[in-house]
């Protein structure tokens, strides 16, 4: 089964009633904290290299970021897809939309 993850803010849930809930909400995690900003782990999170390129460029770095930090970082989820939430170019926010499938841990 394939499930999207959004990278925005979102509540916190301390007792996930699941796996699934718990790797969705790891993914959540990553895509909405950028790097050396976790104290005690500062490689944890995505790298803000791309900041002030061009959409497109900062595009295809945002994604390759992802798939190499979901991968280190939640290795029970495979990345099968990435793009974005559409918004204006103008106002040059990227809002990834990840899709995954949650790999069998038993």
């Amino acid at each position: 089964m394939e499930y999207e993850v959004i990278g925005a803010q979102g509540a916190i849930d301390f007792g996930p009633k699941t796996e699934v809930a718990e790797v969705l909400q790891n993914i959540r995690t990553i895509l909405t904290t950028m790097k050396y900003s976790v104290p005690l782990d500062r490689e944890f999170g995505l790298s803000a290299t791309m900041l002030d390129e061009p959409i497109p460029k900062a595009q295809a770095a945002l994604s390759a970021e992802i798939v190499s930090a979901i991968q280190k970082f939640e290795p029970r989820a495979k990345v099968t897809f990435v793009g974005f939430v559409e918004s204006d170019h103008y106002d040059g926010i990227l809002i990834p939309k990840v899709k995954v499938r949650i790999r069998d841990t038993t």
